[in-house]
């Protein structure tokens, strides 16, 4: 990377799936990465959420394949482990330029009045108070960093922020909120030079896709049947769309939703 020093950024979520890839993909790109995931493999059941989480092995497989990139183990319900995060891309990197809220989980298979209060309770922690969180400890140090013009807050929502799925609705309703807080977040911000956008994928080939083909008891590649790009996204192609979110000449696209998803929402 060009200029006199690299970028900084921290991603949730990071483990695997679009996370693992937006941390290589911003990594490539010559930032600094902080990585941050829940690793609660197997734990998952507890919560509601009925398939495996990625693991401490994920996480660091991700940080070992490239350089720059620190694992840090937390969970974006916890918003103090996340502040902790934060501050640790300051002390470990000296800055932080941009944050990406990519951790989020799927539930459902059921009509809504037939869902699991404990799902829809994760799916709201998870999905949606983390992004609160993710914002909460990352924005306040941006806005006090040496370049709050450059700084840049991205959400991975999904293409259910902006339409209904099938046997999803809680799904659904956690993905909208993101579309809208971030709508807010962006309006709180103006004026800072920090800006916030969501970036809205498609059917992507992840073990949340994998979780949701289950779900509807299909093939996962049938769920690219939507798409006008006529198959399933791979996570480095969702991963460069993010890395353009967090680009200090990406200020044009404050509080927008950029619909990264194959034609899926046409």
């Amino acid at each position: 990377m060009t200029g006199r020093h690299r970028r900084v950024a921290l991603v949730t979520g990071a483990a695997r799936g679009i996370g693992a890839a937006t941390v290589r993909r911003l990594a490539a790109d010559g930032y600094e990465v902080v990585a941050v995931d829940h690793c609660g493999g197997d734990d998952s059941v507890a919560t509601g959420v009925t398939y495996p989480l990625a693991t401490v092995d994920d996480l660091e497989t991700v940080a070992a394949d490239v350089d720059g990139v620190a694992p840090v183990v937390a969970d974006v319900r916890d918003r103090d482990a996340i502040v902790a995060a934060a501050h640790s891309a300051v002390e470990r990197f000296g800055r932080l330029d941009a944050a990406v809220a990519g951790a989020a989980v799927i539930a459902g298979g059921r009509p809504l009045w037939e869902s699991p209060p404990d799902q829809l309770r994760t799916l709201w922690e998870v999905d949606v108070a983390g992004v609160v969180n993710v914002a909460a400890a990352c924005i306040p140090i941006m806005l006090d960093g040496p370049d709050p013009s450059g700084c840049r807050f991205v959400a991975v929502a999904s293409a259910a922020g902006s339409r209904g799925l099938f046997h999803l609705a809680g799904y659904t309703m956690a993905k909208h909120a993101v579309v809208g807080l971030v709508r807010g977040l962006a309006a709180d911000l103006a004026g800072t030079g920090v800006t916030a956008v969501t970036v809205s994928p498609g059917a992507t080939r992840t073990p949340m896709l994998v979780e949701t083909a289950r779900l509807y008891g299909v093939a996962p590649d049938q769920l690219a049947e939507s798409q006008l790009i006529g198959r399933l996204l791979e996570p480095d192609e969702v991963a460069r769309v993010i890395a353009w979110c967090c680009d200090p000449a990406a200020a044009a696209l404050n509080g927008t939703d950029i619909a990264a998803d194959g034609g899926f929402s046409r």
